[in-house]
């Protein structure tokens, strides 16, 4: 049995823990995505991109203290020695959590987000039809990047759910923690915790290699060894799955070249054209009818965008996502004017989130003088007579 040089677990009541409860209750209910816990100050909860109190009680240094022990018991050591500590945390069989708990100058702080057990699909979620195809991928490194809270656990997840659900493969994922948990279908799924089941990333993923993958996903790309693995991996005929903190695919691969030594940045260049499938960047922006959705920016493999990563031409990457429409690709405001287009947010969403806000107002001035003109035609040809309501079509 596993002890605890700091918490005698025999002597915990959980009391605090069952308090801590009500409040993720309440964000479950408002249909929030985070419960904010900061000891000395009172429990907020982030709502549709907003922070907002979930009760006006403050949690005491002490609460904090012990609602720690009792969530963490024996794992409780961790905390003490590293100052941060990753974990899962089971509300009930339908919802979990993904928890941090970290010590700041005040006491202990914690950030817990809710982790729903149904897995959504490409099409419930929003997303490009494209990523239908992405599933379709036989091998190679497709990267999901976007800022903290951008949704881009859930977009995989629909990704590794799809495949399961089509492809006959063995799926491995290394997570920290594992968020969505997915039943074997068609495919067989191994999911590893960093910390419970593999010491490390790049010591899971080098493992993954002689464990008979298909489907490698890596809950993020943190380090130069995990990075370089990853491309590896892709290298030899493995399709790899990761995420990066970046904000575009232009930037996405600035970061993962940048990491390398200066003489080694040629190699990853033309090892990274020739394995990177596509970069599924992703914002998330208010709805009109309430709610959030992802604005997506796509990046997908082309001779052309190969040349432009291989030769470190990166200025000309927004270009070229623009331009390959045809292909399935958008940039950030292309994916923006269409959300506006199709009425699901407004001018001010647009704008707001868009690259070049003054490109976009053009942009969406000419939706509306375009929609205007189309009005104008059809009453001079209901004026003129030449459009009889009447008659059948």
């Amino acid at each position: 049995m596993l002890e605890s040089k700091y918490v005698d677990v025999s002597k915990l009541t959980f009391e605090t823990t069952k308090k801590f409860r009500k409040y993720l209750k309440r964000l479950i209910e408002l249909g929030g995505s985070d419960v904010h816990l900061k000891a000395g100050s009172v429990v907020r909860g982030r709502v549709h991109g907003e922070i907002i109190p979930l009760s006006s009680e403050v949690i005491t240094r002490q609460e904090a203290l012990t609602l720690a022990k009792e969530l963490l018991r024996t794992r409780f050591d961790e905390l003490v020695e590293n100052k941060d500590i990753d974990f899962t945390y089971i509300y009930n069989e339908q919802i979990r959590f993904r928890g941090n708990l970290f010590f700041q100058i005040n006491g202990i702080s914690g950030v817990f987000r809710v982790i729903p057990t149904d897995i959504k699909s490409i099409d419930e979620l929003g997303l490009p039809l494209t990523l239908h195809k992405i599933t379709q991928i036989p091998r190679g490194l497709v990267l999901v990047t976007g800022v903290t809270g951008s949704g881009k656990s859930t977009t995989l997840a629909a990704l590794i759910d799809e495949i399961n659900s089509t492809r006959k493969e063995h799926i491995i994922t290394i997570e920290d923690p594992v968020e969505f948990v997915h039943q074997d279908k068609k495919s067989i799924i191994n999911q590893r915790n960093i910390g419970q089941d593999a010491k490390s990333f790049s010591r899971a993923l080098k493992a993954a290699l002689r464990e008979d993958p298909d489907v490698i996903l890596v809950g993020e790309m943190r380090d130069l060894e995990t990075i370089e693995m990853a491309l590896h991996a892709a290298e030899t005929g493995h399709l790899v799955f990761s995420t990066l903190h970046t904000l575009d695919a232009k930037e996405t691969i600035n970061r993962i070249v940048s990491v390398f030594p200066p003489e080694e940045q040629n190699r990853i260049r033309m090892i990274l054209a020739s394995v990177l499938e596509a970069v599924i960047s992703q914002r998330l922006v208010r709805k009109k009818s309430g709610g959030r959705i992802a604005a997506v920016e796509l990046l997908l493999k082309t001779k052309r965008i190969e040349s432009i990563i291989a030769e470190g031409r990166d200025l000309e990457i927004t270009e070229a996502i623009e331009e390959g429409k045809i292909y399935g690709m958008q940039t950030f405001d292309q994916a923006l004017l269409d959300l506006y287009k199709r009425g699901l947010i407004d001018m001010d969403t647009a704008l707001e989130n868009a690259t070049s806000p003054s490109d976009m107002k053009l942009a969406i001035k000419g939706i509306v003088t375009s929609s205007a003109q189309e009005v104008q035609n059809v009453n001079v040809k209901l004026d003129d007579g030449i459009i009889d309501l009447k008659e059948e079509p």
